[in-house]
């Protein structure tokens, strides 16, 4: 089996790397530098996107950070990462929510994006607003996205609130808090997050 990551510890590849550290299956990576070698022809034949991270897994191509949760938790199934397909609606549901609303509407926000009132039906997430109060009245009631049970959903959704929190992007409301902190004392969060910091401080010497 080959399993190649390539990333940025200073990129949403940390997402990724988070969820590899889950799986727990052994896996290569391969850190790029922004810009040049990430707009190579060569790098661009694996993601024309030009940006990390990318999943190669036997020379199956993967790119997009819940994409790569979705499917690590389908090709290593022995690491519990899904629920079983008929108990999937929830995961599927927040998991591209965060990919889809949530990010565009994090995103808007943090540059400064006012979105008409006549024109937010134009954009997926409506208000920011909206989209905060969705997402934290899911967190009620349950102490994952699938109720009681991690899984790949939270490492996605997960990051987003850690990033969110971190950045003051998103309210630090006592549920959110409390989901984070739930995520960020898991072993395997703590051993990417140290691996990626480790690989971030090695870079900034190096320049």
């Amino acid at each position: 089996m080959s399993l190649t990551l390539y990333s940025n510890p200073m990129s949403r590849g940390r997402i990724a790397r988070w969820m590899m550290e889950e799986v727990g299956a052994p896996y290569d990576i391969q850190m790029l530098p922004f810009g040049a070698t990430m707009h190579s022809d060569s790098y661009r034949g694996l993601n024309p996107m030009a940006k990390v991270p990318v999943l190669v897994h036997d020379g199956r191509i993967v790119t997009e950070c819940a994409a790569i949760c979705a499917y690590m938790a389908d090709a290593f199934p022995d690491a519990g990462l899904a629920p079983d397909p008929q108990d999937r609606a929830d995961y599927y549901r927040w998991l591209f929510f965060a990919a889809g609303p949530l990010e565009h509407a994090v995103t808007n926000k943090s540059l400064g994006v006012d979105v008409p009132e006549d024109r937010r039906g134009m954009v997926g997430y409506g208000t920011y607003d909206r989209t905060m109060q969705a997402l934290e009245t899911m967190l009620n009631g349950r102490t994952h996205i699938t109720g009681d049970s991690f899984s790949a959903a939270d490492v996605y959704v997960g990051s987003q609130v850690v990033w969110g929190l971190g950045f003051q992007s998103i309210p630090a409301t006592p549920a959110l808090e409390a989901y984070r902190d739930r995520l960020t004392a898991r072993p395997a969060y703590q051993r990417a997050k140290a691996l990626d910091d480790a690989a971030a401080a090695e870079a900034t010497t190096a320049n």
